[in-house]
């Protein structure tokens, strides 16, 4: 495609060379409807970054309770401890859970749950020591940034100090949720028990600053603009800056179905590849950006590999926080299946570790 006379005449420029897109060019990029150019712009990236390969994982997701104290407007997930279906595993039920869902080849366990108002903080400490004892190879993604400063105040202990118990019990690096919506006004009225944007990016850097390694979220697709996905993206950029520990970057797409914004028909198909290629584009030091099959859609999720995306996750089998709110993707993809989806659109399946170590590369 000819950029010339094109309104991305001059971000194509930048792009060619490798320049940081400003926050008036993501303003630009965000507010068109030209989706062909975002997504060549955006698959340009990258393939500079990553040439044809798409990372997956064999992991599987655990979630030791539902049952959460915040109350969040737009979570379906989380519940009254006194509500019917709600569920708390103690840490030997989060083993036997855990075992009959692994194998051999399963890499990751990917942890994340509520804020349980009566669990002890040792709860939490033995679920990842019983893990790790009982599955020594499996590296632990747990505890978002919310669920950390949560740990940190029911421990009465300082977030460094948490997490180094919690890396003593088994963590090995976190995943990205909560985040949310940055930007105050929409935060504000999605989120407005939970922490501030502020406190998540200053809990993020304690995390990265003690040498481990996360991912990063935003969930879009529900009453923001496009303008507040710059506003996040361009935070998330100015911390990796600081501390350079994030390693992914995930778009969630917002499934309104039992939650106060049910009412809202979530994000459609130009939204999403919108959010992807404009992340590409914006996180010139965010070495990845995952289509979440799970929360986009399997189908959307092939077509955002050509919009900017180099990473699906994984096989995952039992997500329930998607699920609650009426996502439909399905609970499990074989490897076979993840490694025909992604030559399904002329690229190559590279399996990974969490922290992106190459296993294996199928042709």
């Amino acid at each position: 495609m000819n950029f010339d006379n094109h309104p991305f005449a001059e971000i194509a420029a930048k792009v060619a060379v490798g320049e940081r897109l400003s926050t008036e060019d993501g303003l630009l990029l965000a507010a068109s409807d030209d989706l062909p150019a975002l997504g060549l712009l955006a698959h340009q990236v990258r393939t500079r970054m990553h040439g044809d390969a798409v990372y997956y994982n064999i992991n599987r997701h655990l979630n030791p309770t539902n049952v959460c104290y915040v109350g969040c407007e737009l979570c379906a997930y989380a519940d009254d401890p006194n509500a019917e279906g709600t569920w708390s595993y103690s840490p030997a039920e989060c083993v036997e859970i855990a075992r009959r869902d692994w194998s051999p080849d399963v890499t990751e366990f990917h942890i994340v749950g509520g804020l349980h108002p009566r669990w002890k903080f040792d709860v939490y400490v033995e679920i990842l020591r019983e893990l790790k004892q009982a599955f020594p190879t499996v590296h632990l993604k747990a505890f978002t940034m919310v669920e950390i400063d949560f740990l940190a105040k029911l421990g009465k202990l300082s977030v460094p100090e948490t997490i180094t118990v919690l890396r003593e019990a088994g963590l090995d690096s976190c995943p990205g949720g909560g985040a949310e919506i940055f930007h105050p006004e929409i935060h504000h009225q999605i989120a407005s028990k939970k922490m501030s944007a502020e406190r998540w990016l200053e809990v993020s850097g304690m995390v990265h600053e003690h040498g481990l390694k996360s991912n990063c979220t935003m969930l879009f697709g529900h009453i923001e603009e496009p303008r507040h996905w710059v506003d996040h993206l361009i935070r998330l950029r100015e911390q990796q800056d600081k501390t350079g520990g994030f390693q992914c970057f995930i778009p969630l797409a917002f499934h309104p179905e039992n939650t106060k914004f049910a009412h809202l028909p979530g994000p459609d198909l130009i939204a999403k590849l919108k959010v992807i290629a404009l992340s590409r584009l914006l996180l010139d030091n965010i070495p990845h950006v995952k289509a979440y099959w799970v929360m986009m859609g399997r189908e959307i999720a092939q077509l955002a590999l050509r919009f900017g995306a180099n990473d699906l996750d994984g096989t995952v089998i039992d997500e329930r926080v998607t699920f609650a709110a009426g996502g439909a993707a399905g609970k499990g993809m074989t490897v076979s299946d993840i490694q025909d989806f992604i030559r399904g659109v002329g690229l190559r399946p590279v399996l990974r570790d969490t922290v992106y170590n190459e296993i294996e590369t199928v042709s």
